[in-house]
């Protein structure tokens, strides 16, 4: 059968952390570009879709494909090693602790920031021939998206940034949802339908991706949306990161690991369990 139990794709995880953490420069870096290159990509497609179709929920139903490509090739996000390498510290693997971690975390930041940049650049070639035209409907939705997720959490205040925080928290619990549920299958296609379902809701709710919006903010910027670098930064990136890495290691991560990869001794008693 090609279900993995979650006994089993605990362990798993354990061993991708450390994997993951021990990887030399050069190919987390790669990995990690790629990885944000894809997804932004994805988003692109996703908002061009919506645009064209009028129906957000079409652009939330096929997002996922980013996704799914950029796990069966290896690639890494930031959010996936938030969830992920913490467990190998966890489970003192040789050569895992803290600074391997913050070092892989870090390197992963600068890839998927790099590829999802890339992939702003040259939609934002697409969309204006080349700067020589003013942006489309795409891109002005592209604009607004950017002007209401930065400035528009700005003025509602802390309730805003309360909300952006939460969000955040939401969408790597589910992002990382699908990370963990391709472990369940061997085969392709059992992964890309795990990996399908929890992206599906992230996207549709509008919660908070940092690597998505490591495209997303700096494209509105690139097309003349009204609002600043600072704004992208203070108002949706910083928080988004703190709220991915603890809904993903919290609701994800740590609650795995603690019941599964650390399962308790059953309160059954001993004549049960014999039979």
């Amino acid at each position: 059968m090609s279900y993995v139990t979650p006994a089993e794709f605990s362990a798993q995880m354990v061993d991708a952390g450390a994997k993951k953490a021990l990887m030399s420069t050069k190919d987390t870096l790669i990995r990690a570009y790629m990885a944000g290159a894809i997804l932004a990509l994805a988003a692109a497609f996703a908002v061009t879709i919506s645009v064209q179709t009028g129906h957000f929920i079409i652009g939330a139903l096929l997002f996922p494909v980013g996704f799914c490509t950029l796990y069966l090739l290896g690639y890494d996000l930031l959010t996936g090693v938030f969830t992920l390498v913490p467990l190998a510290v966890f489970d003192k693997r040789p050569g895992v602790d803290a600074k391997a971690m913050w070092r892989n975390w870090g390197l992963v930041f600068v890839g998927n920031f790099a590829g999802a940049m890339t992939t702003a650049i040259f939609i934002t070639i697409t969309l204006t021939m080349g700067f020589t035209q003013e942006p489309n409907a795409i891109g002005q939705a592209l604009m607004n998206i950017g002007h209401n997720r930065t400035v528009g959490y700005a003025d509602a205040g802390a309730g805003g940034m309360l909300t952006l925080f939460v969000r955040a928290v939401m969408c790597n619990w589910m992002v990382s949802t699908g990370v963990v549920a391709a472990m369940v299958s061997t085969s392709t296609s059992g992964k890309i339908m795990a990996m399908w379902m929890p992206i599906l809701i992230f996207f549709y709710m509008g919660f908070e991706h940092s690597i998505v919006n490591m495209f997303l903010f700096p494209i509105g910027i690139l097309l003349g949306a009204d609002f600043t670098w600072g704004d992208y930064l203070l108002y949706n990136e910083i928080p988004t990161v703190v709220g991915n890495l603890v809904g993903g290691l919290t609701f994800v991560g740590a609650m795995l690991y603690s019941t599964y990869y650390k399962t308790s001794p059953s309160r059954e008693p001993k004549s049960v369990a014999a039979e």
